[in-house]
This record gives C-alpha cells, structure tokens and sequence, in this order.
C-alpha cells in the first residue's frame, strides 16, 4: 500500500470532517485545578496557585484560542500549563507536540519532534502508512468515539496503529515514529440537547455491529463541538520497522537478484544502521564456485547464476573473506588500508573508495552459503556496537540466498533432466557446471531458445565391468515357450477330437492334422518364430470355431471350457511355464541388483565413482573411476585397489545369494560371473543422443567390444564357456593384470571366499578381438562370510 502524507490526508478531509474544533487549554486548567491525592497536595497545590494567578491576569487562555499569537504572549504559563503534559525530565528527548484537535498543526512541542517531526509552520510531516482514504477514515472514526465515549459511555475499541517516516534532515535516511494520539484534553460539548442514544443501538454498538457509515445518523456532526487539545506522541521504531520490510522484501524469490530490488535492501540497511554511505554486497557459495551480487554484474535475468560475477573460492585465498568463512564469525575493518597482508582484492576495495569492512558469513542449517559484506568510505563507520544488529539481519540474508540457490538448482536440475535424464550423483557436479556455463553464455551473448549443453568428457577413467548372467536363459526361454505352446496345442486337439467324434466333418479332421503337423514341429525343438506363428494360427484358425462347435454336445463344451480355463486372461495364450521362467528371472534379477546397490554404499564411500547397472537376464554393471570423475580433490592411490578387490568380494557375494536363491525358485537356473579387467586407462563421452556414457574415441571402442561378447568366450580348444556356474572368470590382456589379481585372489582365499587353485586359460578368439585370457576360480558357497556386506575393513590386509 503507498504510504500518504499526514498533511495531504487532512486536507483531503477537511471538507467533509463532521464536527466542529476549537483549540482551547480549558480542559489542561480543569486538570490542575481538580481536587487531588493528599501526598500530592503540596506540589499541585503550589502550581494550581500559580496558574490561578497567571490566569487572573490572562483570561483569555480559558476561552476559544483563535490566535496562536496569544500563546505566545503568554508563554511562561503556557509552560506551566504544559508540564502536565511534557515531563521536564524528557523535553530533550521526548518527541511530543500538542496539536488543535483533529488538525495536524502544532502549537507547543519539543524541540526534537519539532526539528525532525513538524514543518516551519508546525504541520507534522512526513508519511504514513496508509492511503490518504484510510487516514481520513481513521480520523472520522476516532472523533465519533470519542463523542460516545464521553457523552454516551460506549466504547467503539478504536485502535490503529499509525507509522510515521520522515527523512533525517542530518543523513537523508529515513527514521521511522509510531504514533499515538491523545485526546484526553478534548472536551465534548452538546450543541443544544444531546440526541438520545436507544438501548438497542447502544447494545449495537456494544457489540461492534454496527456499520461505520451508520455513525453520523447516531451522531450528527453538527449537534457537538470538539474543544481542546490533542497530545501527539511519537516513539521511534527504525529498527523494528527496517526489519519488518526486510522481511517482506526477502521472501520476494527476486530480492537478491534484481538490481532495483538489491538498491532498496541497501537503502533499509543504510537507514537501519544509520550509515547513508553503506554498500551492500552478497555472495553465493557453490562447491567451488562464489557468485557475487552488487560486484559489476547486472541483475536484469532474474538468476543468482546469471546475474553474478563468477569467481572460485581458490581466488579468495588469504583474504578476509577467506577469514570471516573459515572462522564462521563475522570479521570487522577498521581501515583497510591499515589492514596488514592485504591481497590484491583488499586493494581492489580500496580503489573503489572503500576504508571500513565488515565481512560476515551467511549460516543456514549449520553451514555456511555464503557472506554479506557491507562497506563504507568512512573508516571506523561500522564498529563493534554494530554487529548485535547485524546478527538480526543475517538470518534474513541467508534465508534469501539459500532460496535463490535452490531455484538455481532447480533450473539447473530440469535442464539436466531435460538433456540427460538422471544422472549419477558422482559426476553430476560436471553437468552442473556444464548447466551454468551455458546459462552464463546465453546471458553474456543475448541467446535465445534452447540451450545446447557442451561436451562432457572425462578423460583417464578406470574401468571395472561385471556380469552375473544366468546360464542357458535363452535356452530356458524358448524350453519355457515350447511347453506352453505344445500345452495349449493339445487342448485345441481335444476340442477336435471330441468335436469330430460328435461330427465327422472333414474339416475338423484337417484342423486335427493342422494341429498334430505344428505339435510335430515343437517336438523336433522350438525355434525364434513359433511362438508367433503358432499363436496366430490359434487365434485366427481355431478359436473362433468354438462358439459353433459347443453346439455339437456337453462333451464339446467341457473342452472349450477346459482350454478356455488354462489361458492367461491377459494374454490370452497359456502362459504357466513361461510365467515360472520370467519370475525366476525377475527374482535372481532384482535380488543380485538390490543387493548391488546395498554394497555401494560402502564402495562409494571408498572412492567416489561413476556406477551404472543395467537388468536382463542376470545383472551386469559398469564402473569408471579416476581422477577427472571427481569435483573437488583426486583420489587415494588405493583407491582403484580398493575397488577391485571390493569387485571381487561383491562378485563372491552375488554367487552366493545366487546359489541360496536357486532352491527357492520355481524354475531352478544356474548363473555365472564374469569380471573384465582392464589396466590402461580410458576416455568416456556423454551421449547426449543416447543419454548415457559411452567409450570416447576408437582406441577404446575395443573395450566395449569386448564387453558385448565376453559372455559367449570358450576355453581355446574346447566348446567349454569361460564363465561356469559357482565360479568366476576373470577376463584380462596384459600379464601385468594377472599378477595383480592373483595377488587379489590369493587373499581372498585366505579369507575364505574362494576354494582353492586358480585356473589359467586361453580363449578362443571373437569376432574382432583376440588375445584374451582368463583366470578362473571357485567361490566356496559354504562360506557365510561371503553372504554379509563387504566393509572397508574387509580391504585393510592387503592394503596394510
């Protein structure tokens, strides 16, 4: 609501205020003259006395007073008068004036609410705030409660709170007055008989239902005249009202990132501190990155990122910034150019006209996000005495910041959803950067339209790939598929059969050869496209036949019913085998991948790195691990050791529960387990196309050649697969390789986790990669030291 001047409003109201004023002290004299409390006869004695005389002497200050002037002329009594009013002990301090009622014109104040409060001719200034229709409003109604209050005894319980702001003559700031207005100096005086009030309205009015615009009928304003004085009394409230309006600006989601916005905070923390040089800056903490507000950047986007200049927090190394962060507390300047060691950032301030320095660290939930600075040309401008108010204001700041580095997060979070789907907490930091730099390049270059991401490449990753894969699913499968089909083949023969003994049509005994000629082909072994084509031919050929053929007998209909009964009601096909195979699979599936994603927790905790696993029929997952994967510090040297073993450990544990697994499922499968070392280091790309990493460059193409069809690799010379149930085989190039993961194994074997004796085999080669070798080994099932989680102290001996 825009705020109105006092003035403006009761000039506003002038012509349609109801009643009568008249400025008169008849009712300050009654007050002295009034019989009082012995223990304080003496003293009001002896100023009743004087007044008496005074006004002996003065007659005309008990009347009407018309001209100001008469005051004047008699100021020593006016004085007396007045002390009813104006403490003595307050009168340089106080701000109080007495004013002609209902008028904003004052006659006698103090001498501070007359040099900040009232103009050269007494009008109180400044504004209020409340639109001009309000204060007049307000104005009304205080006059007609008034006229009830006195004349009726009914009390209208008129409260407003009204809030003056002036400016600071002395620093152009401005300073904020709650205002109370007393009108126990104001006599209500009947013109003629009073109008009486009925006990119905009263009791209206009791209850505070009657209507405002109802008043003037109950009280006419020409039936009573206003005369006296009215006491204006002013409290200063600049803080509370500062901290007030900081609140409702900082809950704006723009408050910190729009310029005119950012101006006007700086404006209320000038007034609020009293320092009209002050400068406020903010800054954002992101990881590695500082976003600084009100530093050279211009706040036209509406975003923390976008409208901030951008530095790392490396660049505030050694400063007071630094300071003020690492202490938590915030750190004051005197002078800075009396501030030892200062860094080429101090000096920058300096150069820009700033002496005095308060750096404070912004906390939210107990960390910190960011800082406030506030600066000023003056040295010692802001001093210790200031930094209690500068703790109020910092909860504030923090709040604001935080909320803008959440709607960030949030812009940043859906772009990434948008261009990559999820991503693995690991590396998100880089497409986050990516997210950033790119709002950055189309705020610096006025782009339009959407955003193209740049390239993310992480160049000299490790990988570490695994697969647990059950054996013979395809062929599980299509033994799955070939039951139900001969199943459902032979229910559709006995409806035939039974159909043609009631009817010897020709045409049922060639759909009986039909039948018995695909019941010939599944008995000689499924292949890819049965399971379509016997399908189809049911569906087209034979079942719609049967609403006719359960006319031929009771027989017949039992048949119908009874093929009809083991159909899957969502399929429609008989689906029993197939269902115990899927669910067998589901199950190995989502137990071996929970229990992957249990484990790493601990691996992650390890070494950060980036994980991805995918569900068929088994579970296979990919690692990469490095440097290049990790924001802010690289990694242990151990780091990939650990991770391998811990590969191996996990491998042991998913053989396990494998095997424990099998004896619970309906269709009984084997899996096995692969590990594919690789020592050389590689690049991965994001595809952005594909949304998901992928090898970078064609060197390293053979890697994930190698993955697509490690699984089918035999034993050279023999047509054994290298991957065998209850085993793992542990794929690998380089002897160097090897002898790491014997020193692997050999460990592990002391610990139990594996039988004794390592195998040493040659493959076959694969279409397009040769040279590949396998160590192979025992997982020792009976172990229950594999079935628990891997900890990093299951790591210490070979690490030790």
């Amino acid at each position: 609501m825009k705020g109105a001047t006092f003035v403006a409003a009761v000039a506003r109201d002038r012509s349609t205020f109801p009643f009568r004023t008249e400025l008169s002290l008849e009712p300050l004299v009654r007050f002295w003259m009034a019989p009082v409390a012995e223990d304080d006869c003496v003293t009001r004695e002896a100023i009743a006395r004087l007044i008496r005389s005074g006004l002996e002497k003065a007659p005309e200050l008990t009347g009407v007073i018309d001209d100001p002037a008469l005051l004047d002329r008699h100021g020593d009594l006016v004085d007396v008068l007045m002390a009813a009013v104006f403490p003595p002990a307050a009168w340089e301090q106080d701000y109080t004036a007495a004013l002609v009622p209902f008028q904003l014109r004052s006659f006698y104040a103090t001498p501070q609410c007359e040099k900040l409060l009232l103009g050269a001719d007494g009008q109180v200034q400044g504004t209020v705030n409340a639109d001009e229709e309000t204060v007049a409003t307000f104005r009304r109604l205080f006059a007609y409660s008034l006229v009830l209050k006195r004349l009726y005894d009914v009390d209208l319980g008129v409260d407003y709170t009204i809030v003056l702001t002036v400016k600071d003559p002395g620093t152009g700031l401005d300073r904020h007055f709650n205002v109370t207005l007393d009108g126990r100096f104001i006599d209500v005086i009947p013109v003629g008989d009073a109008p009486a009030l009925s006990d119905h309205v009263r009791a209206r009015l009791l209850a505070h239902r009657f209507p405002f615009d109802a008043l003037p009928e109950i009280v006419p304003g020409d039936r009573f005249v206003l005369r006296g004085f009215t006491v204006f009394r002013a409290t200063e409230v600049t803080d509370q009202e500062v901290l007030s309006s900081l609140k409702r600006d900082l809950i704006d989601k723009e408050s910190v990132v729009s310029t005119a916005r950012f101006e006007a905070l700086q404006d209320k923390l000038r007034t609020f501190f009293r320092r009209p040089h002050l400068s406020l800056g903010l800054a954002a903490i992101d990881a590695e990155q500082v976003f600084l507000l009100n530093h050279g950047a211009e706040m036209v986007h509406g975003c923390v990122f976008a409208d901030s200049k951008h530095m790392k927090t490396a660049d505030f190394a050694g400063t007071v910034y630094e300071r003020a962060v690492t202490s938590g507390q915030p750190l004051l300047i005197h002078d800075l150019t009396e501030y030892p060691n200062r860094t080429c950032l101090e000096d920058q301030i300096i150069e820009a006209g700033m002496r005095n320095l308060v750096v404070a660290p912004l906390h939210y939930q107990e960390r910190i996000i960011g800082t406030l600075e506030l600066a000023s040309p003056v040295p010692g401008d802001l001093n210790p005495s200031q930094l209690p108010k500068l703790g109020e204001v910092l909860p504030l700041f923090a709040v604001a910041v935080q909320r803008s580095m959440e709607e960030l997060n949030a812009r940043v979070q859906a772009i990434i959803k948008e261009k990559c789907t999820a991503i693995h907490p690991t590396v998100e930091w880089r497409f986050r950067r990516a997210v950033l730099d790119t709002i950055e390049r189309h705020a610096v270059q006025g782009l339009e339209g959407p955003m193209d991401l740049e390239a993310i490449v992480f160049e000299r990753v490790y990988p570490l790939y695994g697969l647990a894969d059950i054996r013979g699913s395809s062929t599980q499968r299509m033994l799955a598929i070939q039951s139900d089909l001969v199943a459902q083949l032979r229910l559709a023969r006995d409806v035939a059969s039974t159909a043609h003994g009631m009817r010897a049509f020709p045409a049922l005994d060639e759909l009986r050869y039909r039948i018995d000629r695909h019941l010939d082909q599944l008995g000689r072994g499924a292949k890819s496209g049965d399971e379509v084509s016997v399908t189809s031919f049911l569906r087209t050929d034979v079942e719609p036949l049967f609403d006719h053929l359960a006319g031929l007998g009771g027989a017949v209909r039992d048949r119908i019913e009874a093929y009809r009964g083991a159909l899957d009601p969502r399929l429609g096909t008989v689906y029993a085998d197939r269902r115990r195979f899927e669910e067998s699979v589901t199950r190995i599936a989502e137990t071996l991948s929970a229990y992957l994603d249990l484990e790493q927790q601990t691996a992650q905790s390890m070494a950060p790195h980036y994980f991805e696993k995918q569900k068929t029929d088994g579970v296979d997952y990919q690692i990469y691990v490095g440097d290049a994967l990790v924001e802010t510090s690289g990694l242990d040297p151990l780091s990939l050791r650990n991770l391998r073993l811990w590969q191996l450990m996990v491998t042991c544990g998913v053989a396990l529960r494998a095997d424990r697994l099998k004896r619970e499922l309906p269709v009984p499968l084997e899996t096995t387990h692969l590990v594919l070392v690789q020592h050389a280091p590689l690049a991965i790309r994001f595809r952005y196309d594909e949304k998901r990493f992928d090898v970078d460059g064609a060197y390293d193409i053979r890697y994930e050649i190698v993955k697509k069809r490690i699984d089918k690799a035999v034993i050279r010379g023999t047509s054994e697969r290298v991957t065998q149930p209850g085993k793992i085989a542990i794929v690998y190039t380089q002897p160097a390789e090897a002898q790491e993961y014997r020193g692997y194994l050999e460990y592990l074997q002391s610990l139990g986790y594996l039988t004794a004796g390592v195998e040493d085999l040659e493959l076959e080669e694969l279409q397009g990669v040769h040279g590949l070798r396998a160590l192979r080994v025992g997982v020792d099932l009976s172990n229950p030291r594999a079935g628990r989680q891997v900890t990093p102290a299951d790591l210490h001996a070979l690490n030790s």
